[in-house]
Parts: C-alpha cells; structure tokens; sequence
C-alpha cells in the first residue's frame, strides 16, 4: 500500500511538473489560463519555513529549489529558519506565526515537533492559508489539515538503509542522531532498526561540539569491538564517525548516512563510506511552491491528499559521479 501510494504521487508530480515545463499556448493548453507559461504566478506570495539553515549544505540545496520554483512560476518566495547552529521548535513557530500574519497564498513548513508546532499550523488552515508540509512531517499532516507532503517517509527510508547495511554483512550497528526528539531523524533510527534485524543502539551527540562528538563515537567503538557499522542521520553527524573511524585506522566498521555533501560524496567515491540516502531535498523545496500557486490558481493538486515521496534514493559507487556533478545545485 506504501508503494502504491508514492508511484501515484510521483506519477501525479511528474504530470503536473511536465505541465509547468510546457511552452503550450492558454488556448493549446485547452483554456486553463496558461498552465506552464513562465510569470502565471506574479503577485502570488508563499512563505516557506522549514526548522533547518539555508546557510547548511542540506538546506542550501532545499533553498536553491524553492528559488527556481519562483523563478519558473513567477511567485515571491519568502524562506526562513531558526538562526543558531541547534533545534530551536520556539523561535520557529514564531517564524510560523508571523509567516501567517503576512496572509500569503501559500505555507510551506517543515514538521519536526508535530505537538508543539500543531496549534500554530492550525491556525495558518483556519485563517484561509493553504499549507503544504515539506521535509518532514510525513506521519502528521494530515491530522492538522495540510493539503499534501513533499517529503521522504522516514521510517520506510530507515528501513531500507538498515537492509542495505545488513546486506553488507552489519549485525551490529550505532545509530547517530544528533536531535533527538526530532519525530523524522528518531523515524530513521527506528526503521533502520527495523531493517537491520540484528543490534542497532541510538547515540546522542551534539552536533555544535564536533570534536566532542568524534570522541563520544570513538568511545562507544571502543567499549563493543562487535559493532560492526554506523549509520549517520546526515552529513555533519557523518563527518565526526568518519574521523573517529580514520583517527584509529578502523576498516572494518561499515559506515554510512543519510543526505549528501560535498566531504560524504568523497567518501562514498574513495571507498570510506558504504552509500548515502538521498532523499532529493531540491524538490522538497521546488515542489510545494509549485503545487501552492497551482492550487491557488486553478484549485488542482496531485496525489488525492497522498504524500509525494521523493526518497529515498540510494547513491553509492555506481552512481556517486552523477551526483557529484551537480553538487551544490540540484543535489
């Protein structure tokens, strides 16, 4: 049923993006007031929240989509986020609250903390405001009145991750998670578990203190010579495991994480790391803003209220050089 329901979201978003690409006349497009022509979205604003930076690698990318879906559409996107370098659920429903008070066409958020950030998402849907989630939320959006989810299903990514870490021989893995409490990253370490089937233990580690972090990891290697593999929940809680892994010459630990950078794209390249999880954050940017001024004109919407999956992907040695030539873009 899982499947089913991301082969016809992704069907429906393919449809409608082919449609955004057309260069079709109104009257070739059958009268709807030229879907695909380039500025049909002018004077439309969508506010765009999410809980991650734009200056983050991840999020820079999620960014670079939202720009070029104003760009294709001709909407004024605005995007913000928490500043500091930490989970911050406070200030971003205060971002949330004043995104709503602007009254936009359209609200793209991000849903980390599903109860603290319900009652002000609520209010955006009462006050007229179409929501679309992005990112995370997957398991939630409907139950607070959002349109649709652009995301990746987490657990179903985590799943997949701990089958491919167990297909590499992982009987007995680390799971690092540097927000705990944060429902999509505890997602992935719960499914990873799932798809391990053997010995998977969460380590906490604080992403702001990176050579403590390295440490924490090294010790937990140390204090189990069983354990056999890491699994990051992203590229800056990958980078301390692989220099924990390399500062004590460790090979036989089988690593790897979830999202892509440029230093994980290298070491997936080199051998160093098994495969990343790809869950194409470009359009979880692009995506929503694109749905958010065709709803808004035309009252359409693809996937019946279904998610729109956009992972996960696997990227490992047989496909890193792809991907390695449009980082920084699109990927």
């Amino acid at each position: 049923m899982k499947l089913r329901k991301m082969l016809v979201g992704l069907g429906a978003a393919a449809l409608l993006l082919g449609a955004c690409q057309s260069s079709a006349s109104p009257a070739a497009s059958g009268g709807a007031g030229g879907i695909g022509v380039a500025g049909l979205g002018k004077g439309l604003d969508i506010e765009v929240v999410t809980h991650g930076q734009s200056s983050d690698p991840f999020w820079s990318i999620f960014v670079n989509g939202t720009k070029q879906a104003a760009a294709d559409t001709g909407a004024t996107v605005n995007y913000s986020a928490p500043s500091g370098t930490t989970f911050d659920i406070n200030q971003m429903n205060q971002l949330i609250d004043a995104a709503v008070g602007k009254k936009p066409a359209g609200l793209v958020v991000s849903i980390p903390d599903a109860n603290a950030e319900g009652p002000h998402i609520k209010a955006a849907v009462a006050a007229g405001i179409p929501v679309i989630s992005a990112n995370s939320g997957s398991d939630v959006y409907q139950s607070l009145g959002i349109l649709t989810h652009v995301g990746q299903n987490e657990e179903i990514a985590g799943e997949k991750a701990g089958a491919l870490m167990k297909a590499a021989g992982v009987t007995n893995a680390i799971c690092i998670n540097q927000e705990v409490g944060n429902a999509g990253l505890d997602a992935r370490c719960k499914g990873f578990a799932t798809g391990l089937g053997g010995k998977s233990t969460v380590l906490a580690v604080t992403l702001s203190d990176q050579s403590g972090s390295q440490q924490k990891i090294a010790a937990a290697l140390a204090a189990d010579s069983t354990i056999n593999g890491v699994m990051a929940l992203g590229p800056t809680g990958a980078a301390p495991a692989l220099a924990a892994l390399q500062a004590t010459n460790n090979t036989s630990v089988k690593l790897a994480t979830f999202d892509l950078s440029k230093d994980v794209l290298t070491a997936i390249k080199a051998g160093s790391m098994l495969f990343a999880i790809d869950q194409q954050q470009w359009l979880q940017g692009y995506l929503p803003v694109d749905f958010l001024v065709y709803y808004h004109l035309y009252g359409v919407l693809p996937g019946g209220g279904q998610p729109i999956l956009t992972g996960p992907g696997i990227v490992d040695k047989t496909n890193v050089d792809t991907v390695i030539a449009n980082t920084g873009t699109t990927r």
